[in-house]
């Protein structure tokens, strides 16, 4: 029994002095995985001004994304005033075209570093801009600071190291060793989108995320699905509301009709309201009858206000941009635009469908006025009109002026006016549909 017990007090001292080993192995194990301290890439990168590469000081004309932004330059610079600046070694998410998880965040915080900076230098990564892909801007480095006395920081780092950013070309380029680092560093934080969380600014709804500039293009690859964008409500005549988004990289306006029908109501209607900024979401639809698009099929549950199905108002107090425009440009006018399959022309007034414009000096030649006292039309006015050489049609709604009484075809024939509206397209042309008696100004 004895040799028994000694045996068993044995093994059990042997088997503590493994144990002892084994944990002493786990705890260095575990002391050569802890994380590494982390790293302020951006402080420690300096701005080297006696480099072979070229800078200039910039201001900021138009924020356009995370890693696109337009600066003011000196027309000698690149031969334009306006320089647009693609940010080298970083691709973040869409915010302009379909939008993407973690794209707003990432062209908030572009804006938010370059709004506060007192100065901001442009560097290019050679010893001369270079060109991107599109070869409408040019690949740069973007440096900033906000204090005279603070030493400049590099923003495309920033992104990177911030987890906003995927890469693109982040090695294959001058300061490629550190940005690599910056980015495996979000990698490893689990940061933004690198982290497999969902992103709080990005609704997860059914309807494709997208913006107007992305939709009134591709009209026709949308059509019969629900998507959702944002705009500002410009004009509402009775059944619908038209809502317009500018884009810097254009330099337009792009549009949507949003037919709302009997469909809203108290709430709804009130998002709606002229001047609000608002998310629409809606089912692409064509109307056969005028041979255009149209966003219908909206909903506003006031009990699930955050449902992502529903329209939402943004903010308010907004105008409309009643973008000056000639009449040749909107009857004959081309624009070639960059798209996802490169570039494409277009008529310039099927890109500006469903905005707000304003044009001078249309001298009224003809006029027909509705006559069905079964419609709604009834004394609604076509009035053909030429400016210069050229023929444009301004549609009415029936006008009433400020006492209530209706106008008639004798208030305009033969008079010069300027006029406010929308651009529509109505049997087979592109004309200018206006809505009230305030929007026709008699010029002489």
């Amino acid at each position: 029994m004895k040799t028994s017990l000694k045996y068993l007090s044995i093994l059990l001292l042997a088997l503590a002095i493994a144990m002892s080993f084994i944990a002493c192995g786990e705890a260095s194990q575990d002391e050569v995985q802890k994380p590494a301290e982390i790293v302020d890439y951006v402080a420690n990168l300096k701005l080297d001004m006696t480099s072979s590469t070229l800078k200039q000081e910039v201001t900021v004309k138009t924020y356009v994304d995370g890693d696109t932004t337009h600066f003011h330059v000196p027309h000698s610079l690149v031969g334009s005033d306006v320089f647009k600046a693609r940010y080298l070694a970083i691709n973040t998410p869409e915010s302009t075209g379909k939008i993407e998880e973690w794209g707003k965040k990432a062209a908030a915080f572009t804006k938010e570093k370059l709004s506060s900076a007192t100065s901001i230098i442009i560097e290019s990564d050679d010893d001369k801009w270079n060109v991107d892909s599109t070869g409408s801007r040019y690949l740069v480095w973007v440096w900033y600071k906000t204090a005279n006395d603070t030493d400049y920081r590099n923003l495309n780092l920033e992104i990177l190291q911030s987890g906003l950013c995927i890469a693109s070309s982040t090695a294959n380029n001058r300061y490629g060793q550190t940005c690599v680092a910056a980015l495996n560093q979000a990698k490893q934080q689990k940061l933004c989108v690198h982290s497999g969380a969902k992103d709080p600014d990005f609704y997860y709804g059914d309807a494709i995320e997208l913006s107007l500039v992305e939709l009134r293009p591709n009209i026709e690859s949308y059509l019969n699905q629900k998507v959702a964008f944002e705009g500002v409500i410009t004009l509402n005549d009775g059944g619908s509301v038209y809502v317009e988004e500018y884009d810097p990289d254009t330099d337009m306006y792009f549009g949507m009709s949003v037919y709302y029908g009997h469909a809203l109501s108290g709430g709804g209607l009130e998002i709606l309201s002229v001047g609000n900024r608002a998310r629409i979401v809606g089912t692409v639809q064509y109307y056969e009858a005028g041979g255009t698009y149209q966003v219908s099929g909206l909903q506003y549950r006031q009990m699930k206000p955050n449902d992502p199905s529903n329209i939402q108002k943004i903010s308010d107090g907004h105008e409309p941009a009643y973008v000056p425009t000639d009449a040749d440009t909107l009857v004959n006018g081309k624009l070639e635009i960059e798209l996802a399959g490169g570039s494409q022309l277009f008529d310039y007034a099927f890109l500006a469908m469903n905005t707000s414009v304003s044009m001078e000096g249309l001298r009224v030649m003809d006029i027909y006025t509705t006559n069905d006292p079964d419609s709604s039309s009834n004394g609604a006015m076509t009035l053909t009109c030429m400016a210069g050489e050229t023929e444009i049609t301004v549609r009415t709604a029936v006008l009433r002026d400020e006492m209530g009484a209706l106008v008639t075809a004798e208030t305009y024939e033969g008079k010069t006016v300027s006029v406010r509206g929308i651009v529509d397209y109505f049997d087979g042309d592109y004309q200018v549909k206006v809505l009230s008696y305030r929007d026709i100004t008699i010029i002489e």
